[in-house]
């Protein structure tokens, strides 16, 4: 199982990206797929999940900002992250989970992404 993050880069406060993550020797479509991220001396968080339906799940501090979808035809997940602020900083990981499980099984390499401000 592999996953694979894209997109990350420098961008300035106000500004957007989009993440992509290219799933591969899974069942894609039946997992649930989610985006994490860690700055620097913080814990890591769940950014945002979505379904198998495409119901998502955002964490409060990206609501109305970021949008997670899929597109189980290419196995990607994406993140569109709109109205970046500094505090978005940090190093942003794609995972997977089997529905119905806590435990998030599949996790993907990271990729930096930096708002100045």
């Amino acid at each position: 199982v592999q996953l694979q993050a894209f997109g990350g880069g420098l961008v300035q406060s106000g500004g957007f990206l989009r993440l992509s993550c290219l799933a591969s020797g899974l069942p894609f479509s039946t997992y649930v797929m989610g985006w994490f991220r860690q700055a620097p001396g913080k814990e890591r968080e769940l950014v945002a999940g979505i379904w198998r339906s495409s119901t998502a799940t955002y964490a409060e501090s990206v609501e109305g900002r970021f949008t997670i979808s899929r597109d189980n035809a290419k196995n990607t997940v994406y993140l569109q992250m709109n109205s970046l602020k500094s505090e978005d900083t940090a190093v942003y990981y794609c995972a997977g989970k089997y529905r119905g499980t806590a435990d998030w099984t599949f996790w993907g390499q990271g990729t930096q992404v930096t708002v100045s401000s």
